[in-house]
């Protein structure tokens, strides 16, 4: 059969690189797709962004399923579009999915179903805003409302950049509509970890934990970003963590939804941050896999995941199963000159491997901010590659992909040093 992934990130390469893994999926359409995808067996690139068209295509080609892999296009309506045309498609509808496109609408989902998060108000007058931070007082969460590609959070340590984020947003329009209004939330100590699962509407499905690393630079300093690294599974989350996660967020979440005649469908990301006594809070919600999360997940899928999705789109979770890897799966991102600013684009590419990734190795480079031309990969994004290594444990894993970043080369290439540090330092007697 061929299926469709949608999408031209890092997620989308590592998920039609998962699904090509199966025995009975004969071809993988990426849409648009990116370098990583044109050079992967088993991928074809589709350079299509209409969702009418993609809708077309899928028709036309006789796609069994699409999987949505970005924010965007699940706030735009693609799963309300397919679903009216008879298409077969995972992934929230346009109202499910305001979970993500409005973090106002979440915050207020979250209080009204009674699900543990941060203290919050919403504004949109930022005289207002400023009061209300002078009241909390720092550190402070700003958050921009809409969409911002994983770039509208600030975490203020300081009045001074609450304000400046307060103005960057309300005054200045540097969100543009995505930060027209604001979400103020009281700053959560603990760390964090995603927390990702399958939902049809009724039935949950649990991937591997895994843990981001959003700040630029080693040591979690510099800016944010929309990732620069990530590890599976997350040791902070312990089974007893899990079930608490499970029972507090999941189900009133997935359960709620459906009391507010919304019912979900599709990928549900939760942002954790888990304190001191092993409380889990939510963050926020994404309604799609997160990006590096997907890359080091995917490495770690020992099962058909076509016949996942397959039981997903069809209700019947609850009789879908997942095996995995093992070893941890430890990521890390290779972001452009300038990231997360003013990423340039068009650096040549040095070191890839030739011909998509070996679904044996123990080191996988995935794309994300790539494209092809006459046969050279050129930078093309933010964030341009997540090298992903496996190994029995995370030290193992981490020198497997520094070891495969370290053959890979293109002009103002960055990135951190650390990722998986948290999880190293965990495992250390001294607690170190």
């Amino acid at each position: 059969m061929k299926v469709m992934v949608v999408g031209s990130g890092g997620r989308e390469h590592a998920l039609a690189w998962r699904l090509a893994q199966s025995p009975r999926v004969q071809t993988v359409f990426v849409a648009p797709g990116n370098g990583g995808t044109a050079r992967e067996p088993g991928l074809q690139n589709v350079p299509i962004t209409d969702l009418q068209q993609l809708a077309e295509f899928a028709e036309r080609e006789d796609v069994a399923f699409t999987v949505v892999g970005p924010e965007a296009p699940l706030a735009a309506g693609i799963v309300d579009l397919f679903r009216g045309r008879g298409l077969r498609i995972f992934g929230p509808t346009q109202a499910a999915a305001q979970l993500e496109s409005s973090k106002d609408f979440a915050k207020a989902f979250m209080k009204r179903h009674g699900i543990p998060t941060a203290e919050y108000e919403t504004f949109t007058d930022a005289a207002a805003a400023h009061a209300y931070v002078d009241r909390r007082d720092a550190p402070i969460v700003i958050k921009a409302d809409g969409l911002a590609a994983g770039k509208g959070v600030v975490v203020a340590t300081s009045l001074d950049e609450a304000h400046q984020a307060i103005d960057a947003m309300l005054i200045d329009n540097r969100m543009g509509a995505a930060g027209a209004r604001v979400v103020i939330e009281d700053f959560l100590a603990g760390e964090e970890a995603s927390f990702i699962v399958l939902v049809d509407g009724r039935n949950v499905l649990t991937l591997a934990s895994s843990q981001d690393h959003k700040r630029l630079r080693d040591n979690d300093q510099g800016p944010n970003t929309g990732g620069m690294g990530a590890y599976s599974p997350a040791p902070v989350v312990t089974p007893a963590i899990h079930a608490r996660v499970m029972r507090e967020i999941i189900m009133p979440t997935v359960n709620g939804m459906t009391r507010d005649g919304i019912p979900f469908t599709g990928f549900l990301y939760a942002g954790l941050m888990i304190d001191d006594t092993g409380q889990p809070r939510t963050l926020e919600f994404n309604c799609r896999m997160g990006d590096p999360e997907t890359q080091p997940i995917m490495a770690r899928i020992k099962s058909d995941l076509a016949a996942v999705f397959e039981k997903a789109i069809d209700g019947k979770l609850d009789e879908a199963e997942i095996t995995w890897d093992r070893r941890t799966a430890l990521g890390v991102v290779l972001a452009a000159h300038g990231y997360p600013d003013d990423p340039r684009k068009g650096d040549l590419i040095n070191g890839l491997p030739a011909n998509g990734n070996d679904a044996d190795a123990d080191c996988l480079v995935f794309h994300a901010g790539t494209y092809e031309k006459e046969g050279q990969i050129y930078s093309n994004g933010g964030r341009v590659l997540c090298v992903t290594g496996l190994g029995d444990s995370v030290k193992m894993a981490q020198t497997r992909a520094y070891q495969g970043v370290d053959t890979i080369h293109f002009a103002g290439m960055q990135c951190r040093r650390d990722i998986g540090f948290r999880a190293i330092a965990r495992k250390r007697p001294d607690g170190a």
